[in-house]
């Protein structure tokens, strides 16, 4: 009678295929696009949003520090909580610390043109209240910012400002008022049309400050601001990018070594600026640097952790240094220094952030879509990745379909 031997053979499962990874961005969208309802659409194009992210974000005052959480509760996503803390490193007695609180109810996940929100300070105006609502579909909103308590209301913006807005992919219009204007030759207290086409961008704002009576303040050009842009490449920071603004304003003024080696590669997200403010009405102050003035900044982004920026301007420099851990919440501290040449000193700024509100985790790479990098992930399911262990996105962006791109990366073509 003869012996039966069965033989398993167990094969070594195949080395994971070669990805690109593109890790999620520090910030994004930015704080401000979800606010943009109740903003001039004209101070939030011509490459003005970038720019503040570029030249502000993570450099903190010298001497100063800046703590900021911001939460959503995971069972209603509808709501948010933003908190803030700030002041001097060394407080003197004089001195007191800042904060605030803002509690945001929003009507869509993912739609933020309709909300409200209420903020708190230490500060005037100490309790403000601010409502907007958009309808999509016909392109009009309206909106409404209330300060509900302050110490002394000394002019018609105190007690409140109101608004209507039309808003389309190629035109928005829209204008700001207060609801008890001392008079008649005060309204609007705000107007502006933009409007694009094709890669060009153009927009002209009033904002009454001179003249008074007799339409004067319509005929003073010291009251109205004019724009153009030219943009190139996608809304979407998965794309480049070229976009250049010129203003006539009313007031003149790479490979990761700390990845896996099947990463062969990561996206880096890199962003320079330059800004050029000279005043044109008075050439006797031309040589003054605070009426011609200039700055350029850099920003490198080299993985999901880590960021690096620095600004040079006439008077002062800085660099900034971020560090980023995508916990839930996430957690940045971030550490900048500020060179002030013309008192040779060097300060110190130092910030902390809390966060849920921005999910930085992206989805895996659909097996559907042209893969920039070739990949068997969805034949290895379980096996090679886990999810959520590693932010992973591969998609034909190049071609326009962002169809699989999360949402924060989508571009926003419904409304200009």
């Amino acid at each position: 009678m003869g012996n039966m031997v069965l033989k398993s053979i167990i094969s070594d499962p195949a080395p994971p295929p070669p990805m690109v990874l593109v890790p999620p961005l520090f910030d994004f969208p930015p704080l401000a696009a979800r606010t943009r309802m109740v903003e001039s659409s004209y101070n939030m194009l011509f490459g003005k949003l970038a720019l503040k992210c570029l030249f502000d974000d993570y450099f903190e005052e010298a001497r100063h520090f800046s703590t900021r959480i911001m939460l959503k509760p995971i069972d209603d996503p509808h709501v948010d909580l933003i908190a803030t803390v700030d002041g001097p490193l060394n407080q003197k007695p004089d001195e007191k610390l800042g904060g605030s609180a803002q509690f945001r109810w929003q009507s869509d996940v993912l739609d933020p043109h309709t909300f409200a929100d209420i903020s708190v300070s230490n500060s005037e105006p100490t309790l403000v209240v601010r409502s907007c609502a958009y309808y999509p579909k016909l392109g009009f909103g309206a909106f409404g910012i209330f300060p509900i308590l302050l110490k002394q209301r000394k002019s018609p913006e105190d007690y409140g400002i109101m608004g209507l807005r039309y808003g389309s992919s190629n035109l928005s219009v829209g204008a700001t008022f207060v609801p008890f204007p001392a008079s008649a030759d005060e309204l609007p207290k705000n107007a502006w049309l933009v409007s694009k086409m094709g890669r060009l961008t153009a927009g002209v704002q009033y904002e009454p400050a001179f003249g008074s009576k007799d339409g004067a303040r319509y005929k003073n050009l010291a009251n109205w601001s004019c724009a153009v842009g030219y943009g190139l490449g996608s809304d979407s920071p998965l794309s480049p990018s070229f976009n250049f603004g010129l203003e006539l304003a009313k007031n003149s003024q790479v490979k990761n070594p700390f990845e896996p080696k099947e990463v062969v590669g990561i996206t880096n997200y890199i962003d320079f600026g330059f800004e050029l403010l000279t005043r044109i009405d008075d050439t006797q102050q031309a040589n003054n640097i605070d009426d011609s003035s200039f700055q350029i900044g850099a920003s490198w982004q080299a993985n999901k952790n880590f960021l690096i920026k620095g600004k040079v301007g006439p008077l002062s420099s800085s660099i900034a240094l971020a560090f980023k851990s995508w916990w839930k919440p996430s957690f940045t501290l971030s550490v900048s220094a500020v060179r002030d040449r013309s008192k040779r000193e060097t300060a110190l700024g130092l910030g902390i952030q809390v966060e849920n509100i921005r999910e930085g985790i992206y989805q895996r790479a659909d097996p559907n879509f042209v893969m920039l990098t070739p990949s068997k992930e969805h034949l290895a399911e379980g096996i090679q990745w886990k999810i959520g262990e590693r932010p992973l996105f591969e998609s034909d962006v190049t071609s326009g379909n962002f169809n699989g791109v999360p949402k924060e990366l989508r571009p926003l073509n419904k409304m200009l």
